[in-house]
């Protein structure tokens, strides 16, 4: 299975989850929750506390591999999220498949599919540019690193915010299944998928990396216009 790694950009850093970032946690969830309606965030340090026990233990049974987003400015942490629904193509084929089993040793094996998830950032951290750096730094590591062929991301179909951004960043909607699962609400929802293939990362990777220079512009552009 794919081990822990650190992911580092300009304005964010994607750490490894560990027990040490518990209290950050715990204060990046509990700024505003009324933006978390369609996403579990832990609210208040034991919340936190079992947040990471859960993830760690879904790392360590080879089913995720979540990290803490750090902002790069003040090492604040200001939200989490994760490499998920790890899947593996190699080996022999064996019918009917069973996902999420690699060929050989656990250990080395890479994912030849995933999904990237269980995401949520602080109010300070929203509409910062954070988010598409992160998303930028876990689909190069996927696709450059591991060699994945596809990666896939997910929302409830009610969560507006979160599918415009994918489809600006280039995601390619694969439609909503209906009455899919239960929502955080306990109504039933429907999720609204998304993907994006190997072959169609250049493409993608081009579009965020002009989105994030245009960002960068734009913010160095707005301190030459404050006065000293």
């Amino acid at each position: 299975m794919p081990v822990p790694v650190l992911l580092a950009g300009r304005s964010v850093r994607l750490e490894p989850l560990a027990p040490h970032h518990t209290e950050a946690l715990a204060l990046a969830g509990a700024e505003d929750r009324t933006t978390y309606a369609f996403t579990p965030v832990p609210h208040g340090l034991q919340a936190s506390h079992e947040y990471i026990d859960r993830a760690l233990a879904d790392q360590a049974a080879g089913r995720s591999l979540p990290f803490a987003v750090v902002r790069a400015t003040d090492d604040r942490v200001v939200g989490s999220t994760r490499f998920l629904e790890l899947d593996y193509w190699q080996g022999p084929l064996v019918w009917p498949a069973v996902p999420g089993v690699p060929f050989g040793d656990p250990a080395t094996a890479i994912p030849d599919a995933a999904e990237i998830g269980n995401t949520w950032l602080s109010p300070a951290a929203q509409g910062t540019g954070i988010n598409t750096e992160a998303k930028l730094l876990m689909l190069r590591h996927a696709f450059e690193t591991w060699g994945v062929r596809r990666i896939s991301l997910r929302a409830d179909a009610r969560n507006g915010r979160s599918r415009a951004a994918m489809e600006r960043l280039g995601f390619t909607s694969e439609g909503v299944r209906r009455a899919h699962s239960r929502g955080l609400d306990g109504a039933v929802r429907s999720t609204a998928f998304y993907s994006i293939l190997d072959e169609e990362w250049p493409t993608v990777r081009s579009v965020i990396e002009l989105r994030l220079s245009a960002a960068a512009q734009r913010k160095r552009r707005r301190k030459t216009l404050i006065p000293a």
